[in-house]
């Protein structure tokens, strides 16, 4: 497996594969790898010739009182577990590379990026698209995986590709839980075992409002009402947002007559959690 630093090499690296027409797929992560980013590479490895992963914590997504300073991270780790699941390069850039002096092009997507995480996160997704549209042009991938836990996030990747007709395909993920339901996620590693206990609530919540809706309920405003009040009434728990939306456009539905997404965000603690689910008719 190649651990690749710099920018140049990494554009080498792909000469290399192209001259021979073989294909690569891309799964982008910003490290401290999990069982949920396994999943995301075992996928990869059956999709293209060659899987590259990229471990990159991104600073232009990160507000100023975010963690960016304190996000996990354990390369020496993520080499390990990389390798385990067949991972041929890792292309691992510092800021300086992704970022050097005097730089000063960013991607806006419009629209999707204003509502859930980006209204409490301000350019947060001017910060993914940036990184995620420097990666593809890097990388070149025939296929890119990102996980449906980052909801918003794969709606905004597959907006810019699709508006700025880049040649890949961007794959979706189920979302991948522990035994007991919670989201997997790097930030998990922050949470006490009272906080890990309460963090439950995210999932349970989703699964209380799929069933309302499999009941018949059609007013999102009380399916948000019943999952904040249950929520807001767990230790720790401090609601950023639970919205009902359109699976496309991101846009919150008052009724529900077609399959919705349910979004949320909580604070566990000082841990900042999403998590999300369709809500079938």
């Amino acid at each position: 497996m190649e651990i690749i630093r710099e920018v140049k090499a990494m554009k080498a690296y792909v000469r290399s594969i192209r001259n021979k027409g073989e294909t690569i797929c891309l799964v982008p992560t910003m490290g401290y790898l999990h069982e949920g980013h396994l999943d995301l590479m075992r996928m990869g490895a059956t999709m293209a010739d060659h899987l590259v992963i990229s471990i990159f914590v991104n600073p232009t997504q990160f507000g100023p009182n975010e963690d960016l300073d304190k996000y996990p991270r354990d390369m020496e780790r993520d080499e390990k577990l990389a390798a385990s699941v067949g991972v041929e390069c890792i292309f691992f850039p510092d800021a300086s590379q992704m970022y050097p002096d005097g730089y000063a092009t960013y991607v806006n997507v419009e629209r999707i990026t204003q509502s859930l995480c980006g209204a409490s996160r301000p350019n947060h997704f001017r910060g993914v698209a940036t990184v995620v549209a420097k990666l593809f042009n890097i990388v070149e991938p025939d296929f890119a995986i990102f996980g449906q836990k980052d909801y918003q996030q794969l709606a905004v990747i597959r907006r810019m590709v699709n508006d700025l007709n880049m040649n890949v395909k961007v794959v979706a993920h189920h979302t991948v839980r522990e035994k007991d339901g919670l989201a997997m996620s790097s930030r998990n590693k922050y949470l006490s075992p009272d906080q890990r206990r309460n963090a439950l609530v995210l999932h349970k919540a989703l699964l209380y409002a799929f069933s309302l809706v499999g009941s018949g309920e059609k007013s999102s405003a009380k399916i948000r009402e019943e999952v904040m009040d249950m929520i807001a009434n767990t230790p720790e728990c401090v609601i950023d947002y639970v919205e009902i939306v359109d699976p496309d456009t991101l846009e919150p539905v008052e009724s529900i007559y077609a399959d919705v997404v349910m979004a949320l965000a909580v604070k566990v603690g000082s841990t900042r959690l999403i998590d999300n689910m369709t809500l079938e008719v």
